[in-house]
């Protein structure tokens, strides 16, 4: 078997650094500026850049007729400025000669209206006709620049489901079918997943199924959790595609694609996704709010956790404000290094930005890029060059891998999706946010976490948070039942456990598939309106949901209870010794104020303790990572005042002797 490679083709013999690019789009610019680009960039440090992502008209302005001869220009440019490229296979947006001859091609949404050409993303992945067009690009791209010096990397279409990852076309419809097909193997096993013998919906063969589209009340909840998996695989079915015709012509060459873990960005199940790529990528856009910072730390390590510690390519972030929210807000001078540097942080190995020169035209000509419309005569691209010279200071960092944590947080997109679903007992759960809560409370108590899939190995692992785990196959229960016994200290939540792969609920009593384990048995949710809270003994309040915990087992303490007299005064939190670890259960929604306290006493039962001195928990967040370099620390503020890094020991890199408010050091130990 062929081994893969898992980084950037560069030269025999060239030391690998941190790399430092953006997005760059020059058939948005005459040649003339081509040139000054590549010198900027020289003066930047910059040594890669994404071309092609969205040039598919530029390269093919008519069905019969191709024009290579500016990227030809380009590339050659680039090579001898000393820039790689990471070459994009320009599927991302069909150009509108293809739409007009063939509207078949463009995605249909719920309600049934067709989208159409104007914007970006308008094309079924499920579409024959579309893939066939967009592989003869991907085939024509892979022959002409195989050998191309400038080429390190390719780069599959480009943010494959930000806008069309659910089609609900007749394209789909058949899709779907044939997927079912292949998962269940026959329509009465489809209707024993999806209770069809309730409202009349049972199947008499595939033919039947469709999508789940506009209906007269809400659609059968088996088939939304099914199609939402039938998307995320058609979309990588679309990857896949694309990867094979490259590695076809380029076997040397990585192959990647830019996920998108970030906010509430939730259609592709990146976890099914990350094998399939040889280097994981992502694009991270922070937004604004009290967690922006400990929300993009969150993404970060959560990438990590997709390329199983290795380090990853940061595709995409903003050098200042974006131009797609409600108030597009500027980043503060010290903000672009911070957000870069956090990601470097855990463990990637280059940081690029959207893009290169900001746009002057077109949707997203406000988007912030590294040359803003300002020009190189600007604070922002000072701070460009400063960024630059800093990540040449962490070179020795390139290759390292993460450090494995304490603890872990199990993130599930199955769960995600399922638990927030319609004709639930509340539409107010939110399944990232409550993860979230639980990352932010690790970090304000000094501890490092990993953000990792469901299905990765935690046997590393002291802690294991495992928030919302909504949907419970057997076999996962299974896992986190061994874990335990083995040794490890699990943690759960509220709406936990509840149902199997096929969206059945595990009987006789909540938390179904962990009743067993954690020891308690819960007959009825008790969903809390807004506005409401319920007072927790050990401080703080629960809001969202609340449960009438029933303790079954002798040996469960009880940590925490509900302290509303005529309420609610039961278990809020329980623990349970089994085997050699233990099973722990929060039945309500934390306030920081009940969170923190809790966390403290469950961690102390795990025996994990935090790495960092006294005077600095909370007051940074730590990750690390190591390799033939050493093991690096890496401190980001997130306090207001000038830290003394005092009980840090190593070599500092970058930041020190005291870390600045919102800065980052390096310690190299």
């Amino acid at each position: 078997m062929t081994t893969r490679p898992t980084w950037l083709r560069t030269p025999a013999g060239t030391p690998r650094r941190i790399s430092f690019g953006a997005d760059y789009n020059p058939e948005q610019w005459p040649r003339d500026v081509w040139t000054e680009d590549v010198r900027l960039m020289q003066e930047a440090g910059v040594d890669v850049v994404s071309v092609g992502i969205f040039s598919w008209a530029h390269l093919q302005p008519a069905a019969d007729r191709w024009t290579f001869g500016w990227l030809d220009d380009v590339l050659d440019l680039l090579h001898d400025g000393g820039i790689g490229v990471d070459l994009a296979t320009a599927t991302a947006s069909p150009p509108p000669w293809l739409t007009t001859a063939h509207p078949e091609v463009l995605p249909v949404t719920r309600d049934g209206a067709v989208l159409t050409q104007g914007a970006r993303q308008h094309w079924r992945p499920t579409s024959p006709v579309f893939r066939r067009y967009a592989l003869a690009l991907t085939e024509k791209l892979a022959q002409r620049y195989a050998d191309h010096p400038a080429l390190v990397a390719w780069h599959v279409n480009n943010e494959l489901g930000c806008h069309n990852v659910h089609d609900y076309s007749d394209d789909a419809a058949a899709a779907f079918r044939a997927w079912l097909a292949r998962r269940y193997g026959d329509v009465e096993a489809l209707n024993h997943a999806w209770g069809t013998a309730f409202w009349s919906q049972r199947y008499g063969s595939f033919d039947e199924v469709l999508p789940p589209r506009r209906a007269a009340s809400h659609p059968n909840p088996g088939q939304q959790l099914d199609f939402a998996r039938f998307s995320s695989d058609a979309l990588r079915d679309h990857l896949v595609a694309e990867r094979e015709v490259l590695r076809r012509h380029t076997p040397d060459v990585p192959v990647t694609t830019n996920f998108m873990v970030m906010g509430e960005t939730r259609g592709m199940d990146y976890a099914s996704w990350a094998s399939e790529v040889d280097l994981v990528a992502n694009d991270h856009y922070v937004h604004p709010g009290p967690q922006a910072r400990d929300e993009l730390s969150f993404s970060a390590s959560l990438t990590g956790g997709l390329a199983g510690g290795l380090p990853w390519f940061l595709m995409e972030h903003s050098t200042s404000a974006v131009n797609w929210q409600p108030v597009n807000v500027a980043k503060r001078p010290g903000e672009m290094a911070r957000d870069s540097l956090a990601h470097v942080a855990h463990g990637a190995d280059a940081v690029c930005f959207f893009q290169w020169r900001q746009s002057s035209a077109g949707a997203e000509k406000y988007h912030s890029g590294m040359v803003p419309h300002a020009g190189s005569r600007s604070r922002l691209f000072r701070d460009v060059v400063s960024l630059g010279r800093d990540l040449r200071a962490l070179d020795a960092v390139a290759g390292s891998h993460r450090v494995t944590a304490p603890v872990a947080i199990l993130f599930d997109w199955e769960s995600w999706w399922a638990s927030e679903l319609d004709s639930h007992p509340t539409d107010r759960l939110r399944y990232r946010a409550e993860a979230l809560d639980w990352w932010t409370a690790l970090v304000d108590a000094g501890v490092r976490a990993d953000v990792v899939p469901a299905g990765a190995d935690l046997s590393p692992y002291a802690m294991v948070l495992a928030p919302v785990l909504h949907v419970v196959p057997q076999r996962l229960a299974d896992r986190l039942d061994a874990y335990v016994r083995g040794g490890g200290h699990l943690v759960t939540t509220y709406f936990s456990g509840i149902v199997d792969d096929a969206e059945r609920v595990w009987l006789g009593g909540y938390p179904g598939a962990f009743r067993d384990l954690l020891g308690i048995r819960v007959e009825e949710f008790g969903p809390l309106p807004d506005g409401e809270t319920l007072p927790i003994s050990t401080g703080g309040s629960g809001s969202v949901w609340s449960e009438p915990v029933d303790v079954i087992a002798a040996d469960v303490e009880v940590l925490a209870r509900y302290a509303a007299p005529g309420v609610l005064e039961g278990p809020a939190v329980t623990w349970r010794p089994v085997g050699r670890g233990s099973a722990a259960y929060v039945s309500t929604r934390l306030d920081a104020a009940g969170r923190g306290p809790v966390l403290a006493g469950l961690l102390e039962r795990a025996g994990v303790v935090s790495e960092l001195p006294e005077h600095l928990r909370g007051c940074v967040e730590l990750t690390r990572r190591r390799g033939d370099g050493g093991d690096f620390w890496f401190l980001l503020s997130r306090s207001g005042e000038t830290l003394d890094l005092g009980g840090v020991e190593g070599t500092v890199l970058l930041g020190g002797p005291d870390l600045a408010a919102g800065g980052v050091a390096v310690v190299r130990r």
